[in-house]
């Protein structure tokens, strides 16, 4: 067999396999038919498999087992805890399709505990958001999201269908401070139903919130099960006095 032909073997295998792991239709956890299978549907060297298989670890789409074969895993996304992070942009790092679905969206009075979350002093209105963020078929996280409207009055108008909130917000108003706080968490069975994993499954939540020079803009929970996203920084060590 040809060098060209053996090149050309395996970027098919390779395009072939992590088209049905980004699509879905080999979900995390399948068994990849082992080498001799690939092999001979194929019709190409157990080599040519193996370095195509080899590049779909490098890729961190399979892990292979010991006398066992090579597995789907379950990718996992990251993202700096010091960064106001696009949820779009981590999807598809992942080469997954991303898509969300809105599942409220509701004007109301302010509560004592929205006040709280928002650092408001006083009344106001705003719009509170539900929804789902989505990697493949698959939940991403889940995101619920209160806007003060006192600060940003243009989401009263805003329907939150085609543009998920925090796009549309940081492309609408500007922001000059925010806070963030990560913790842990057993989810309870609404959002373990939202996010298709049962009740108590351990999950990293997220929680931000953004002011400008008018007043608080949002509060915001973002909910990922846990092992499927990772937080990262980068620092320095400060100089020595």
């Amino acid at each position: 067999m040809s060098e060209v032909k053996e090149t050309t073997l395996h970027q098919r295998i390779l395009s072939d396999i992590e088209g049905r792991i980004v699509s879905g239709e080999w979900p995390p956890g399948y068994r990849i038919p082992f080498e001799v299978e690939l092999t001979k549907e194929y019709g190409c060297s157990r080599m040519t498999v193996n370095k195509a298989l080899t590049q779909l670890v490098k890729a961190g789409l399979i892990e292979r087992r010991k006398k066992s074969g090579s597995f789907v895993i379950q990718p996992q996304a990251q993202s700096a805890v010091l960064e106001i992070h696009d949820i779009k942009a981590e999807v598809q790092s992942l080469n997954l399709a991303y898509s969300f679905k809105l599942a409220k969206r509701l004007r109301r009075k302010t509560r004592a505990e929205d006040r709280q979350m928002l650092d408001l002093k006083q009344n106001s209105s705003l719009i509170e958001i539900v929804c789902t963020h989505y990697a493949g078929t698959q939940p991403f996280c889940l995101e619920k999201r209160l806007i003060n409207l006192q600060t940003v009055p243009e989401a009263a108008d805003e329907a939150f269908v085609e543009t998920a909130p925090g796009p549309w917000l940081l492309s609408q108003v500007p922001w000059s401070a925010a806070e963030h706080k990560i913790f842990a968490i057993g989810v309870d069975e609404e959002e373990g139903a939202m996010l298709s994993i049962p009740a108590s499954t351990a999950c990293l939540v997220v929680e931000r919130r953004t002011w400008n020079k008018s007043g608080p803009v949002t509060h915001v929970r973002f909910v990922y099960p846990g092992n499927r996203h990772a937080l990262y920084a980068r620092f320095t060590p400060e100089a020595v006095k």
